[in-house]
């Protein structure tokens, strides 16, 4: 780990809306929704009216009448998302990205030709602000794990420097709910022990907290209520896992749409895979329930791929088993992912997979959306069915 304050963590304030209020300027000051059957995104003034992403359009409109919902257009939350990490990449060349709207920057080998960190922080801001006109919230810490959480701290439109001699007591202060890792469930174990803030997470002690949470949940935490986080900013990684979801909002929702669903995710999904010349074992099913509980569910297959039947057959597989689940709990959101990529850039068409002709049927369709749109081809069961908006990504 630096031994200085080096490391940024830059992150546009409510990305998809502050672009719609950037280009429509009867949108400012208001409260807006990005998104009409379920919120995509919303402004900060809908925020403080308890609008939250991936809520139901419905409950979103009865808690905040007032909200303007305007249509996504992520075309042009992509073409934002390139000019600020142009910045990003001119400010140093140490940059890592998590998503098109925050990334890490290590500015540790530019104190002689750009100053300290906490001035290049606040031109990065600056810069973005004026060529771009978006509003950037940016933490400055010793650690990536801090310097997010400082920029969490900070939101909105903040700068917040953590100095390497106040890290513990800035830290220690916070809610359990800050430690990456603790969501709903961990932070409900934790408050049933009377744990409430990450110094008191740090005071228990790595053995007590293993005993509570298992033995890698209870390491991790451990590590990070004392700021132990070795992670480098690195570029040019490749993704671990290529995935996409969709939010439904509140149903009922009828089986053969919810499969439907899948098949379209399963399509988005295999065709960057093949584009990106991944292929993957691992087949991942993420669902939210009506309640907000989540479940996750994995099967892996014999060896890697990237043909679309093969992987949708497994996600098939995977919504079979959580039928019950869904009929009885409700269901507000899916998402597929595959993992354990092969990191080589082999591609599906030189691997030794027997799927007879399907592996040239699938090559040929990604040509022809290539050349015609992604729209052009597509599934019999999903005409007529209003398909879920293609999020902006960082390169695979």
């Amino acid at each position: 780990m630096s031994d200085g304050a080096t490391i940024l963590h830059a992150d546009l304030d409510a990305f998809y809306a502050s672009v719609e209020q950037r280009d429509d300027p009867r949108l400012r000051g208001r409260p807006v929704i990005v998104g009409g059957g379920v919120v995509l995104a919303c402004s900060y003034e809908a925020k403080r009216r308890g609008v939250r992403t991936a809520m139901g359009g419905r409950q979103a409109r009865a808690l905040c009448p007032e909200a303007i919902v305007v249509p996504p257009r992520m075309h042009a939350y992509s073409a934002a998302s390139k000019d600020v990490f142009a910045i990003f990449r001119d400010t140093t060349p140490v940059v890592e990205g998590l998503s098109i709207d925050e990334a890490f920057l290590d500015v540790s080998g530019l104190f002689r030709i750009a100053g300290a960190p906490l001035g290049i922080a606040a031109r990065l801001r600056q810069r973005v602000r004026a060529e771009v006109g978006l509003a950037i919230t940016v933490g400055v810490a010793r650690t990536k794990f801090l310097a997010k959480v400082a920029s969490g701290v900070a939101k909105p439109d903040g700068l917040l420097l953590v100095p390497p001699a106040d890290e513990l007591t800035f830290l220690h202060r916070l809610p359990v709910q800050r430690l990456w890792g603790v969501g709903t469930v961990t932070a409900a174990k934790l408050h049933a022990h009377r744990v409430t803030t990450v110094g008191q997470v740090a005071r228990l002690g790595e053995a007590t907290l293993v005993s509570m949470l298992g033995e890698g949940q209870g390491r991790h935490l451990h590590a990070l209520a004392h700021n132990r986080d070795p992670r480098p900013v690195v570029t040019g990684r490749r993704r671990r896992s290529i995935g996409a979801q969709r939010a439904l909002g509140r149903g009922p929702h009828p089986h053969a749409f919810q499969q439907a669903v899948l098949a379209e995710l399963t399509d988005r999904v295999t065709r960057r895979m093949r584009a990106a010349g991944r292929s993957g074992r691992t087949v991942v099913l993420r669902l939210r329930f009506a309640d907000f509980t989540r479940v996750t569910r994995s099967r892996t297959l014999p060896r890697p791929t990237s043909h679309t039947q093969t992987i949708l057959d497994a996600v098939l597989r995977l919504h079979a088993a959580a039928v019950s689940d869904i009929a009885n709990r409700g269901l507000t959101l899916v998402g597929i992912a595959v993992s354990n990529l092969d990191g080589d850039g082999a591609s599906q068409l030189e691997l030794p997979f027997d799927v007879s002709s399907g592996d040239s049927l699938d090559s040929a369709l990604d040509q022809v959306r290539d050349r015609f749109g992604s729209a052009s081809v597509t599934r019999a069961s999903l005409l007529g069915r209003r398909q879920g908006p293609t999020v902006p990504l960082l390169p695979d």
